[in-house]
């Protein structure tokens, strides 16, 4: 039989269409601005960074760049390629993004007043969010005690040059990103931005502070939960004094090891989730902890062939030393590995353990803002335009969850940054005027995705009455 070879239809490159954008989305985020007052909420706290009353102001700025992270941008360049989107101009919630020279200009102007005003402006849009989100969002969220999630993060930068960076433990030259993270919601609460030599400890009290001012009103006790890196005295006593309870992961030392070897066998008890896990609580208490704490130890089976031989291993660590020494001689088949968090909630052991272990959210909120919202990287060497350019990619992050939260999208979970791009934010569209309005025309795809009940649910909630 002979087979019939189709051609290709032969493709020619027409003339060019100025009506259209390859961002049409980014219309979700100037409503957004329009119920939030987001641009003029930072404004209010910031106030003028420059004499002159033309151009952007300092809510513009840190909103445009947060438009373009939305947008796929991870450069200050991309700006420029915003800006030449002429089409999209109308849809954005700053028509006129900032050329990339004229944002490092702006940025510059931050001095360590207006960088931590910024701060108060971010927490004060998480309880407006809240108290625009629908009944079954804030039902949802009111009905558990918040977590702050405390997980500083390394990003690596180039250059010798660049202001407040320093070399960490890995030999790498970072800056390292402090932020305190509302869990449930996935927002960022306060943040804070040191080097690579940054000890997150004496940082914690005045973070954890900020965060919990930063709460809408009406929930729970706030629980803060860390891990080991904050674990010190006085950020159990920080979360104390503002009203939280601790969570927070202990430091192996000979006095834990001690403690757990004391623990009979019967105290022992499955876990929540994790197969092979087991839970009890232990005798060790830390000197100078408040009243009530108490330490709760998880243990996992494992394997001799599963433990590696090389003393770098980070398993090995979680390992007891009496335990290694015997698995490494022979002696013995299998091991356990421990954690420890030392805590003043009441209630279940088992409990309290899986929702300490649910501390991967804040892990993927990073991530998230790291991979998909261009905190990989701090591109300037002005130490204010890279905390500018972190609050951005944070303003990013929450924006994304406020735009899913505010329009009912996120029910069945909430879209990471790649996810919400594609069907959200990055839309190609024709923009036409037709009746003395602007019209957006979709894809048939498009169309069919979350964009326009999105859109329909935005435009129902009223504007905000200001900042």
């Amino acid at each position: 039989m002979k087979t019939i070879r189709h051609k290709r239809t032969p493709v020619t490159v027409g003339p060019d269409d100025p009506t259209l954008t390859p961002n049409g989305g980014l219309v979700l985020v100037a409503e957004v601005d329009r119920i939030l007052g987001v641009a003029a909420t930072i404004d209010s706290f910031v106030g003028k960074i420059k004499t002159r009353g033309q151009g952007l102001s300092a809510g513009q700025l840190v909103l445009s760049m947060a438009e373009c992270i939305l947008g796929g941008g991870d450069f200050m360049v991309d700006l420029d390629h915003l800006r030449a989107d002429r089409a999209g101009a109308n849809l954005r919630a700053v028509p006129e993004p900032p050329a990339s020279t004229t944002f490092i200009a702006l940025a510059r102007r931050f001095d360590d007043v207006a960088l931590a005003d910024l701060d108060t402006a971010v927490g004060a849009l998480v309880a407006k969010a809240d108290a625009a989100y629908p009944e079954p969002c804030r039902s949802k969220l009111s009905a558990v005690p918040p977590t702050i999630d405390l997980d500083p993060t390394d990003i690596e930068t180039y250059g010798s040059h660049k202001e407040a960076m320093a070399y960490n433990h890995q030999g790498q030259r970072v800056g390292r990103a402090h932020p305190a993270v509302w869990a449930e919601a996935g927002l960022v609460l306060a943040a804070e931005l040191g080097s690579g030599r940054s000890d997150p400890r004496p940082q914690a009290p005045a973070l954890i502070s900020r965060a919990v001012a930063a709460l809408p009103p009406g929930l729970g006790r706030p629980r803060v939960r860390a891990d080991s890196g904050f674990f010190d005295r006085s950020v159990a006593e920080a979360a104390l004094v503002n009203g939280a309870d601790f969570a927070i992961a202990a430091k192996r030392n000979p006095a834990v090891w001690r403690a757990m070897r004391a623990v009979p066998a019967r105290q022992w008890r499955p876990a929540q989730g994790m197969r092979g896990a087991e839970v009890a609580l232990c005798d060790y208490l830390p000197g100078g902890w408040p009243e009530a704490t108490r330490t709760i130890v998880r243990r996992v089976r494992l394997q001799a062939e599963d433990i590696r031989s090389d003393p770098r291993s980070r398993r090995r660590r979680s390992i007891d030393p009496d335990q290694l020494a015997l698995v490494l001689g022979g002696d013995a088949d299998h091991a356990y590995a421990y954690s420890f968090i030392v805590t003043n909630l009441d209630g279940d052991v088992v409990d309290i353990e899986a929702w300490f272990r649910q501390r991967a959210q804040v892990e993927e909120r990073l991530k998230d803002s790291k991979c998909g919202l261009a905190l990989r990287h701090l591109p300037s060497g002005y130490r204010s335009v890279n905390v500018v350019w972190m609050w951005a990619a944070f303003l990013a992050l929450n924006l994304s969850a406020w735009t899913q939260a505010l329009a009912g999208i996120d029910t069945d979970g909430r879209a990471h940054a790649k996810r919400a791009r594609r069907e959200l934010f990055v839309v190609p569209a024709r923009v036409i005027r037709h009746a003395r309005r602007i019209v957006l025309r979709l894809s048939p795809v498009n169309r069919r995705g979350p964009l326009l009940s999105a859109w329909a649910a935005l435009q129902a909630l009223p504007s905000s009455a200001g900042p």
